[in-house]
């Protein structure tokens, strides 16, 4: 198993959990969703280029996959869950509605495997956290995006999440616009598309038509 080679993702959701939750175009449009972590192998490519495993353990678990090709597959499909569980809750909140008790459930079971595998480790004078056992679990992708979805949604950050209004899109963001009225996931994107589709139907409305011709009998 080897990284995508030249795989990039684009990291512009505001969060390490909102960007994970940004790895599938197109979702809840049949025929037309594409899947950006379709292996194990782009979703550590994933953590790699969103920093959110050191260089050392993604060439770890990379071996660990490569041993066990089950294991490594069954940490996709969890992760696949994960994904579209915290796309609902964070789309609920982004509606201003309250989340599935079901995927509030896989939530909170995700964080309390996560949590547990962490412990406060005194270093240059202060404190931080540390993963324990980090290396030898092929969930480990997961931790750190469980992580910033727990502070996501227990801070007022929350308040910032968005959907981008693009019917085509279903991508998250945090707004942090003066006014808080941003819209869209990336203006360059789905907002020019946007901008574009608004210039062509007012310029169906303003037409001229053209008048018939009637033919002479």
């Amino acid at each position: 198993m080897s990284r995508p080679a030249g795989f990039t993702f684009e990291l512009t959701g505001g969060a390490l959990c909102l960007d994970f939750v940004n790895t599938l175009n197109h979702r809840n449009q049949a025929g037309r969703e594409q899947e950006l972590l379709p292996t194990y192998a782009h979703l550590l490519a994933w953590c790699q280029q969103a920093h959110a495993l050191p260089r050392p353990e993604v060439a770890r678990l990379a071996r660990l996959a490569r041993m066990g090709a089950r294991r490594a597959a069954a940490a996709l499909r969890l992760a696949l869950r994960l994904r579209e569980a915290l796309y609902r809750i964070f789309s609920t909140v982004a509606a201003g509605r309250a989340p599935a008790d079901a995927d509030l459930r896989m939530l909170n079971a995700m964080a309390a495997e996560a949590l547990s595998r962490q412990w406060i480790v005194h270093r240059d004078r202060g404190f931080v956290w540390e993963w324990r056992q980090a290396g030898s679990d092929l969930r480990r992708p997961l931790w750190p995006v469980v992580r910033s979805a727990v502070e996501l949604l227990t801070t007022d950050e929350r308040r910032a999440i968005r959907e981008c209004a693009s019917p085509t899109c279903s991508w998250m963001f945090l707004d942090h616009s003066r006014n808080h009225s941003r819209r869209w996931c990336d203006m360059k994107v789905c907002g020019n598309r946007a901008k574009v589709r608004r210039f062509y139907r007012r310029a169906r409305r303003t037409r001229p038509r053209r008048r018939r011709a009637h033919r002479l009998a």
